[in-house]
């Protein structure tokens, strides 16, 4: 059946390539930039002539998928599990996905209700280890809720461990939350969280480069994440190994000018060593969800102020906490004693004495001064909180 004139000739041909082409395939995204969809889908089903840059081997192969391919069919399979297909030139499409060029979806097989563009505007990816350790599933839970509570979208790619508990976080907090899987969007991937990719459908979106059926590779694992780091403002590394897959991630985030940011862990642990790389290498360490935000958000979005507790002692004028430094930690010491140490005169020295007095930091001792034991104690506290 020839596709029809109009709108849907374009969607049926995107649909016939998503199943042809793998994703990220950068000469098969040089074809349709060259040539439109409707040509490369002709000269795939005709078999000749043959497109420039690929071998005869995999051209055959290539046309043989094509000869198998039915887009109406996939199609109707789609609207039967409730996904639709998102692509260039749709008011749903995410433009930050053409910042790929040549290796941008050829559209997006997407399962739920939200529109993809408006949630990708404000959205974060959280990602790291699959087997993680418990810090590593509170750190990436902890932080997906708190991103959820300041109004942004989590995105993560539904595998076990670190993704997992990102999903999780934001879904307990009210939150919104996207899953890119490596395989179709209809049959969830890991099989173990099937109930969670559902409840994500339910309460989110679930996307997916590959058609209703197609499974996961080791490859397609790989070429998934940079869907994951184009759609978003900025990735956040929670746990991840030397040769973790997350950093091909953040790698791919780097390369398209997005945020890229580290969630530190024990300086012991194996999985933390590849994020503790990233933040060598300059990526931003952050801790919690306030200090992602101000990276990625809007201006004036700030994190709070990171401080120890205020001191009595913080609350004086710079004068007299210069004088009070002057003295020494035993014994006493006269006024101009305490003025060489403070680098003033005596006779300030003497007026800053009485008012710190005043509040019981120093006592008088025949013709010298000396801290009282609240000073002592204070100056302690102090000292332990650097």
């Amino acid at each position: 059946m020839s596709p029809p004139a109009g709108p849907d000739r374009e969607l049926l041909a995107r649909v016939f390539l998503s199943r042809v082409l793998e994703p990220g395939d950068e000469v098969g995204g040089r074809w349709l930039r060259e040539l439109g969809a409707d040509e490369v889908v002709r000269r795939l089903r005709d078999g000749t002539p043959r497109l420039a840059g690929v071998s005869d081997k995999r051209w055959a192969g290539l046309c043989a998928r094509a000869a198998l391919t039915e887009p109406e069919r996939d199609l109707a399979l789609a609207h039967e599990a409730g996904v639709r297909f998102v692509h260039p030139g749709d008011i749903e499409w995410p433009a930050q996905l053409d910042d790929l060029g040549d290796g941008r979806p050829t559209g997006l097989w997407v399962r739920g209700r939200p529109s993809l563009r408006i949630w990708a505007l404000r959205s974060v990816a959280v990602v790291g280890a699959r087997a993680c350790t418990q810090y590593g599933a509170h750190m990436a839970a902890t932080l997906a809720a708190g991103l959820a509570e300041h109004g942004w979208v989590v995105v993560s790619g539904g595998a076990y461990g670190v993704d997992g508990a990102a999903h999780r976080g934001a879904l307990g907090a009210g939150g919104a939350t996207v899953a890119v899987l490596a395989c179709g969007v209809d049959r969830p991937y890991p099989r173990g969280h099937t109930e969670l990719i559902t409840r994500i459908a339910q309460q989110g979106l679930v996307v997916g480069e590959l058609p209703p059926g197609d499974h996961p590779t080791p490859s397609r694992f790989i070429v998934r994440n940079r869907v994951i780091a184009a759609l978003t403002r900025g990735t956040v590394v929670v746990e991840a190994a030397y040769r973790s897959g997350s950093l091909v991630t953040v790698r791919a985030a780097q390369r398209l000018g997005r945020h890229t940011m580290g969630v530190p862990g024990p300086a012991t642990s194996a999985l933390s060593a590849g994020v503790h790389e990233l933040l060598r290498s300059g990526a931003t360490l952050v801790t919690d969800a306030a200090e992602v935000v101000e990276l990625v958000g809007a201006m004036g979005e700030l994190a709070p102020d990171r401080r120890g507790p205020v001191l009595p002692r913080d609350l004086l004028e710079p004068d007299a906490r210069q004088v009070l430094a002057a003295l020494p930690a035993r014994g006493a010491a006269t006024p101009a004693e305490i003025a060489r140490g403070a680098r003033t005169t005596p006779d300030d020295v003497i007026a800053r004495l009485y008012e710190l007095r005043s509040l019981g930091y120093v006592e008088r001792l025949g013709e010298g001064w000396k801290l009282t034991r609240q000073a002592v104690v204070s100056a302690r506290a102090g000292r332990d909180g650097c």
